[in-house]
């Protein structure tokens, strides 16, 4: 359950900053810059830190190799639906949608990397501690 809460979450961050309706951040800001500048500011702020939060996370537990990496399998998974006719490039709603939905599994998997590996291999992950 863990695990679909922070990808949950992830879709969440990704989603309230920007989408193809006009519930984001990016449109709410661009309409209301003049006069609510400092909301825009605060809030622009606060899902800065979030960003950091997932991202970093993410590095540190799968590396730029592993997002890659995760990158290519779900592309190569879309192309396999395009290619079978599932899915089409002529909706760039639905398109924007897909890369919303795989960058926030790719984070959602970078963060629950650890949690993924033990159960997986049976092995628990520690933190190493500088002495």
């Amino acid at each position: 359950m863990g695990i679909l809460l922070r990808w949950f979450g992830a879709f969440a961050l990704l989603a309230a900053t920007f989408n193809p309706t006009p519930w984001n951040y990016v449109h709410w800001a661009r309409a209301n810059w003049s006069n609510q500048m400092p909301l825009a500011v605060f809030l622009g702020l606060l899902l800065a830190v979030a960003y950091l939060v997932y991202v970093v996370a993410t590095l540190r537990s799968i590396g730029a190799f592993g997002v890659v990496l995760i990158a290519a399998i779900f592309g190569a998974g879309l192309w396999v639906l395009i290619d079978w006719g599932v899915l089409t490039l002529a909706n760039p709603s639905l398109n924007l949608w897909l890369g919303i939905l795989v960058l926030s599994l790719i984070l959602g998997v970078g963060l629950s990397w650890s949690i993924l590996r033990q159960r997986l291999s049976g092995q628990a992950s520690v933190d190493e501690i500088e002495g």
